[in-house]
């Protein structure tokens, strides 16, 4: 059973990101990923939040929502605010943008049921995937933000995308300073998303 909200007051926020390899660090030192630059950055502006890393590189949008569950069982606690980092995937893999966005309705609304906050990040479909599919899929993250009433922000990739300097050899992981960038410019919608 997760903690009470008045329990959860006593303590510091918990954030849990939740997504996939971008959300996970891979390829880079924990102390390097995404939830660690993260609660460092949150933690030098007075934000005394912890995050969880529950990032699963490879995870499609059905593979997120298959363990959505679990995974916050296995927090033990409510969190505070849970960051969805889910669909690039699905989008490298040419999945159907509606199956997609079903299986990211489907995590919104198990979150929005335990009256969990959220945050969902949005992501760009890559060139080769042709315009009628960018279209819907980019266009799914803001429809979905706005049917569930969660906080967008909108391109988790922001200030990093395009930058081959800030990627690893594989082109598709941020190195850690492209992460810190990533983390530069999503604080300040963490710290509305928390309040």
């Amino acid at each position: 059973m997760l903690a009470s909200p008045a329990a959860a007051d006593r303590r510091a926020p918990l954030i849990w990101a939740f997504g996939d390899s971008l959300t996970a660090g891979y390829g880079l030192p924990p102390t390097q990923g995404f939830p660690a630059q993260l609660q460092g950055a949150l933690r030098r502006q007075g934000v005394a939040a912890t995050v969880r890393n529950g990032g699963v590189a490879g995870d499609t949008a059905a593979q997120g929502r298959a363990r959505l569950r679990w995974g916050l069982r296995g927090l033990k606690v409510r969190p505070d605010l849970v960051i969805v980092e889910l669909g690039a995937n699905d989008m490298l893999r040419g999945l159907p943008v509606a199956q997609a966005q079903a299986n990211l309705d489907r995590i919104l609304t198990e979150l929005r049921a335990r009256n969990i906050p959220v945050l969902l990040t949005g992501m760009r479909a890559a060139p080769n995937m042709g315009g009628d599919y960018a279209r819907a899929f980019e266009g799914m993250y803001p429809a979905l933000a706005t049917k569930h009433r969660v906080a967008l922000y909108p391109f988790f990739l922001d200030g990093v995308a395009g930058r081959r300097d800030l990627f690893q050899a594989d082109g598709l992981h941020p190195d850690p300073r492209g992460v810190a960038i990533i983390v530069r410019r999503i604080v300040p919608a963490v710290r509305r998303a928390l309040t």
